[in-house]
């Protein structure tokens, strides 16, 4: 299989955050083999959104997703890219303890992606397993800046991840 193309989001929180992904992350959703969204998407037309414009779609709720959603997306997200096991949840609690938690409920994962704190993340368990927070890409909360990540995944093994440094969204 050739190299599969990842976009990583997390916390759209639309209509609530902003009326529309930015245009950057539509793009990089259009470019994508697979789109991952780590939960808290508020509004179930984004979710029709993003499954007709993905290729493919690996997607969980969060805690501020309602009724619809969570009848229409796991708590946690599994998926399997080229030899790389990932999954897709998205609370893991606080910073402090992250890492060991992560090892323990997730054993049979390379990577994890995760949302809620709205703050990317990247680090690798002692146990070897990657954790990856996309950060949001409408509402950066004590961030500098609006976020998601790209990867791509390759003979198994998790590639050229990048995070993506959103503008300034327009005010009225």
């Amino acid at each position: 299989m050739s190299a599969v193309d990842l976009v990583l989001m997390a916390d759209t929180h639309l209509p609530k955050r902003a009326k529309d992904l930015p245009d950057q992350l539509w793009s990089a959703v259009d470019a994508a083999d697979v789109v991952v969204h780590a939960g808290d998407w508020v509004d179930e037309e984004t979710l029709d959104r993003l499954e007709a414009r993905s290729r493919r779609l690996v997607a969980c709720w969060g805690n501020n997703d309602g009724p619809g959603l969570r009848s229409r997306l796991p708590e946690v997200a599994r998926a399997e890219l080229d030899g790389l096991r990932i999954g897709v949840v998205h609370e893991t609690g606080g910073k402090q303890g992250r890492e060991q938690r992560a090892d323990a409920a997730y054993p049979d994962l390379d990577v994890l992606v995760f949302g809620h704190s709205h703050i990317p993340w990247d680090t690798t368990t002692p146990g070897g397993l990657r954790l990856l927070n996309p950060g949001s890409p409408t509402d950066r909360r004590q961030q500098p800046h609006c976020t998601y990540l790209t990867a791509r995944v390759a003979d198994g093994d998790l590639h050229d991840v990048v995070l993506h440094r959103l503008p300034p969204r327009r005010t009225r």
